[in-house]
């Protein structure tokens, strides 16, 4: 293995590892020292690659955004099976990238300007991308049908997040 593959391994591990400490402890109450623990390596290595825990913080979210955002691109059926498709899709990607959309659940909530600026951007960027999608495909109401599937997820999260089953769409009570 090359240094250059080392290097991007370990900083792979990194973020990795962030994740889980970032979506067990909240933007607030992770460390940089808790995640280069839990990468297993020194707290000035996570500083060799990220410039403070906000840029690390930001590359995690970017990570399970870009997860979230190829999901819903690959997603392929008919029209009016399309969002049910994606739907499902999503629901997979819950049970294989908690940690990841735990992340994306919270990390709207953080107030921190450059923070909320680099979601508010990525939810922008996903926004018009279901758009998109939803247009090539005819489905009438294309903003309006993303803005809700949108919406629809994040109950879905939350609801994950908090064990209520019951608040999920076409689950127990809905």
């Amino acid at each position: 293995m090359s240094i250059l593959a080392a290097k991007e391994d370990k900083k792979e591990r990194i973020i990795e590892n962030a994740v889980a400490v970032f979506a067990e402890n909240g933007y607030y109450k992770a460390t940089t020292g808790m995640v280069a623990k839990a990468a297993g390596v020194t707290q000035p290595y996570v500083f060799h690659f990220f410039e403070n825990k906000e840029a690390l913080f930001k590359a995690v979210i970017d990570r399970a955004f870009g997860r979230i955002h190829d999901t819903f691109v690959e997603a392929q059926a008919p029209a009016e099976q399309l969002i049910g498709a994606m739907g499902r899709a999503f629901e997979q990607l819950i049970q294989t990238h908690r940690e990841e959309v735990l992340m994306v659940m919270q990390a709207h909530t953080i107030s921190e300007p450059g923070i909320r600026e680099h979601v508010q951007s990525i939810h922008r960027i996903m926004f018009e991308s279901l758009t998109l999608k939803f247009e090539k495909a005819g489905i009438p109401n294309a903003k309006g049908t993303a803005a809700q599937f949108i919406g629809t997820g994040l109950l879905i999260t939350l609801a994950e997040v908090l064990n209520l089953p019951e608040m999920i769409p076409g689950g127990d009570g809905c």
